[in-house]
């Protein structure tokens, strides 16, 4: 027996895909096909059952992208009371003679139950239906979402610059910063679509006003003209009928307007608007205290509703009693906790080398409001960023950086926090969990208020502001990041200045182990039969000290496996692997580019520090105080002008003399690399900017 089988090109459709389609015919078929009146039930119960659900979902969303499609709802919605309008309209038209049932039951409950089956207070309600949902609700999210909308345009800049600082950082992955990219342009184009889509929702209100005043006129004109009513049986028939139908109508517009209001009125948070609004309206036990007191107090006057008044007073006493015991019972463990006391001195163990306490390699001390950040069982986002901190570290500079350990430190300020390299403070500031730093790129078009600061990273000019301002200091162009972002990027910039301090015997062992799993015989006739490892380490170090990434391990090693039996000297191991690594130097300071734009030394400054080396030999000591300083001076006024103009400050000077100005100049303009003809690859093309030492 053969089984039914669909045509493939069906069998490949999802049946979602034919909603939408259906939806529109049903809409056009309502338009133009007569109805009976019981299918119009049908379809008046959908509408209201559809606006409910749009205006349950939008309050259990917890941010505006959640119900991304609502627009479209909206237009659909509209379109659908469009349409049964006019449907209701030609049965009304048609049978309304008959009776207040011609149209459907639904359309009379609406006349009869709503409105007592009273067309003048009908005719007053639908009115003030109408005003709430037109000049109120629908204008009211129009304007909300009209501002959203010019914010979430002016913000993508700074939202942008922000998602390329975390990946920069190594606090997002690729994958991540994709993600909130989209995000980003989506909530643009969401709010600009809601601008737009409110549009239709208050003209549907005006053609709701029109078509009822058109079918109570239509009405009388057809049961006077054509079925020989009286004028008194014709108004109240045609009457209610319109005014049940433009009630059917209105109470779900009304409904879904209010439901727009809410997903454009709500502050982004992780909970939705019931949990917001009992978190944060019922939070405080003194203003239902207060509240409680003064309606109370409404309840003693003579001729007021006293069940009334002292019954809700007696409630929100209770309730804010409740609230304050809960909060009590909450902080009595910590209260109560009992310290124990120390052991006397005659049960004290005598000091062991246990007692001894290592050093942590790197150490992140915070202070005590800033534990949140850090801890496992308050989903600390630190701990995660540190994490990836780590990852990008070794996946760029090519070595696994020590973990971190982090503690608290009640002897620092509450905001506090610093860092650590070997018990030795290298870097410290102050982050402020529940705000934002606005950090000041130098293009922003305003100020904002808060107190001032400097980003601890970078020391760019910065503001702590509050989460409410973090739209709009976006829309001016800063940089807004969280507290957690501000200690992960500045413990990541330190790791990476650091980088050659990290890189211990313990790390190096660890990445030759890694190595020598792949190329086992590399790594065992360099150590120790060429070079023992502390000379491999200082090399790594070398070069680290002048941010040239190690990743490119087999190359290192077989540089210095190929020079090692003429010299085992570590710097000038460090030139020729240098010389080797130049292409991936190269690379590294200009990204993407066969043009390298660089400074160079004039002819005569050349030949003064030729000669000062060979009197001096390569530590430079020799050189004259008043050549150093006229160096020095130049050197940095050069490097602004290379980054006016746009370019990476690099000094290009003969082999001989690089070790020598890298190492001068690193400690006065740390910004500076210094590169050796002999390590630029030939493919490359040099670019002159300016001379150092040029006579003015």
């Amino acid at each position: 027996m053969n089984s039914l089988k669909l045509p493939l090109w069906m069998a490949g459709v999802n049946s979602r895909a034919f909603a939408a389609p259906i939806i529109i015919i049903m809409m056009l078929s309502m338009m133009v096909l007569p109805l009976p009146a019981f299918v119009l039930d049908i379809f008046f119960s959908f509408n209201i059952a559809l606006a409910v659900i749009v205006l349950l979902t939008s309050l259990y969303t917890i941010k505006p992208l959640d119900f991304m499609a609502f627009p479209t709802v909206l237009l659909v919605s509209t379109m659908l009371r469009l349409s049964l309008n006019v449907a209701s309209t030609r049965v009304v038209l048609t049978e309304g003679h008959t009776g207040p049932d011609a149209a459907g039951k639904v359309i009379e409950a609406f006349g009869h139950f709503l409105i007592g089956g009273n067309y003048t207070v009908g005719i007053v309600v639908f009115i003030i239906l109408t005003i709430i949902n037109f000049t109120v609700v629908t204008k009211g999210a129009g304007r909300i979402a009209e501002v959203g909308a010019r914010f979430a345009l002016d913000a993508m800049p700074g939202k942008q610059m922000a998602i390329d600082a975390d990946l920069n950082a190594g606090l997002i992955v690729e994958a991540e910063a994709k993600r909130r990219r989209t995000e980003v342009a989506q909530e643009a184009e969401f709010y600009g679509a809601m601008d737009g889509a409110s549009k239709y929702v208050r003209g549907d209100a005006v053609a709701g006003i029109i078509v009822t005043v058109i079918n109570i006129i239509g009405g009388l004109m057809v049961g006077m003209i054509q079925h020989d009513l009286d004028f008194g049986s014709a108004l109240k028939n045609y009457t209610l009928l319109a005014i049940g139908d433009g009630l059917v109508a209105q109470i779900p517009s009304l409904i879904i307007s209010t439901a727009a209001g809410v997903v454009v009125s709500r502050v982004a948070s992780d909970q939705d608007i019931g949990g917001q609004l009992i978190g944060q309206l019922f939070a405080k036990p003194q203003v239902l205290y207060i509240t409680a007191a003064i309606i109370g107090g409404m309840g003693l006057i003579p001729g007021m509703p006293h069940v009334a008044f002292l019954m809700l007073a007696g409630i929100m006493a209770g309730t804010a009693y409740a609230i304050t015991k809960r909060a009590q019972q909450a902080a009595l463990p910590v209260e109560n906790q009992e310290v124990a006391a120390p052991p006397p001195a005659s049960e004290m163990e005598e000091a062991t080398l246990q007692d001894v306490m290592p050093v942590d390699t790197l150490g992140l001390e915070v202070g005590y409001r800033l534990i949140p950040l850090v801890d496992k069982g308050q989903s600390g986002e630190l701990l995660r960023r540190i994490k990836g901190i780590r990852k990008k570290f070794a996946q760029e500079v090519g070595f696994l950086a020590p973990p971190v350990h982090i503690r608290d430190n009640l002897e620092l300020k509450p905001t506090a926090y610093r860092i650590t390299l070997k018990g030795v403070e290298i870097g410290s500031g102050e982050s402020h969990t529940g705000q934002f730093l606005a950090i000041n790129p130098g293009m922003v078009s305003g100020t904002l208020p808060g107190p001032l600061t400097s980003d601890p990273a970078f020391g760019l000019p910065a503001t702590w502001i509050d989460s409410s301002l973090r739209e709009q200091a976006q829309a001016m162009g800063y940089t807004v990041v969280d507290a957690g972002t501000v200690v992960a990027t500045h413990l990541n910039h330190l790791i990476t200045s650091h980088a050659a301090e990290l890189l211990g015997r313990q790390e190096l062992q660890q990445l030759l182990d890694h190595l020598a799993k792949d190329s086992p015989k590399l790594v065992e006739d360099l150590i120790p039969r060429l070079i023992p490892l502390g000379t491999l380490q200082k090399v790594l170090q070398n070069l680290l000290i002048e941010g040239v990434h190690i990743r490119d391990m087999r190359t290192i090693i077989e540089t210095i496996a190929e020079h090692a039996t003429t010299t085992t000297e570590s710097n000038e191991l460090t030139a020729l692997v240098r010389i080797a690594l130049g292409r991936a130097i190269v690379q590294q300071l200009f990204p993407g580019t066969h043009e390298l734009a660089v400074m160079t030394l004039d002819n005569r400054l050349e030949r003064l520090l030729m000669q000062a080396l060979q009197a001096s030999g390569p530590d430079g000591a020799g050189i004259e105080p008043g050549l150093a300083d006229a160096l020095a001076q130049q050197t940095e006024q050069a490097t602004r002008q290379q980054e006016q103009m746009g370019h990476t400050p690099v000094l290009l000077v003969p082999g001989p003399l690089r070790a020598l100005l890298a190492r001068f100049l690193r400690r006065a303009i740390p910004q500076l690399k210094v590169l050796s003809h002999s390590e630029v690859p030939d493919s490359k093309t040099i670019k002159v900017t300016s001379l150092v030492g040029a006579p003015a």
